[in-house]
């Protein structure tokens, strides 16, 4: 046992004294038991959400069930409040007829799964290079002061988890988080406190028009001037036959037939 741990000591990361190291992940790779996340524990999808399940599968070739371990992780994730108990990949391995070790090194490969609990406003803060430059280590301490958790952790009354992640892809309005699914960019000290503040009385800001909201009330990626170019609006898309699936649904089963595979 001994021999065993010393081993062990010499592939776990350390740090010295003092020193902050910053996590490039979100989770252990492996599961520990926990008493609300067993391989025992129950899970199955609602009713609604089976309906969506074979709306899901339908996409794929009837022995290509596997491709949908994603979409079904995701389904599952959002039906149990957020994030994934391993009873819930046992039920999506079932589902798909695959190995449970096949959907376990999905969902601990891809940081959109959360295999821990997380809180009702998961809040994932960007700290990559334009986001740092632009000022998130000023939004960390605002939000790590103003909840009184601080990075990884979740608040005692379980509304919050903070989270710091590499690039979320919205350099050009930096500092930014990602708040559950949605976008809050052009960060400052006050407005993340507004934000905050909003979400704890249940009434998180509407995403604006393109779908992310930045908080010093310019629209998307617009500078001070507002829109520029492109002025003449989106191009045109290119035209599709109507009738191109005319006398009935494509089978996906045979799209490898037709497309000579």
């Amino acid at each position: 046992m001994l021999s065993a741990a010393r081993h062990l000591s010499r592939r776990l990361p350390t740090a010295a004294a003092g020193v902050q190291v910053r996590s490039m992940g979100h989770a252990q790779s492996f599961h520990i038991n926990t008493p609300d996340n067993t391989p025992e524990t129950y899970f199955d999808f609602t009713d609604e959400n089976y309906t969506r399940v074979y709306k899901i599968l339908s996409k794929y070739p009837a022995n290509y069930k596997q491709s949908g371990i994603i979409p079904l992780l995701d389904l599952a994730q959002r039906q149990h409040g957020g994030w994934l108990p391993v009873a819930a990949m046992d039920k999506v391995a079932q589902i798909v007829e695959v190995d449970p070790a096949r959907v376990y090194e999905v969902a601990s490969f891809y940081t959109m799964f959360n295999r821990t609990k997380v809180g009702k406003y998961f809040i994932q803060l960007c700290g990559t290079t334009p986001c740092m430059i632009c000022g998130s280590e000023d939004i960390k301490k605002t939000i790590e002061k103003h909840l009184g958790i601080k990075n990884g952790e979740t608040t005692k009354d379980g509304f919050f988890t903070l989270l710091e992640v590499e690039c979320l892809g919205a350099c050009a309005n930096a500092p930014m988080i990602q708040l559950n699914d949605d976008y809050y960019e052009c960060l400052t000290a006050k407005t993340t406190v507004e934000l905050l503040e909003a979400c704890k009385a249940g009434k998180p800001p509407a995403m604006g028009k393109w779908g992310s909201l930045p908080m010093n009330g310019q629209v998307s990626c617009e500078g001070p001037l507002g829109k520029t170019s492109l002025l003449d609006g989106p191009p045109a898309p290119p035209k599709v036959d109507v009738e191109r699936f005319k006398g009935g649904e494509v089978d996906p089963a045979s799209v490898k037939a037709h497309m000579g595979y």
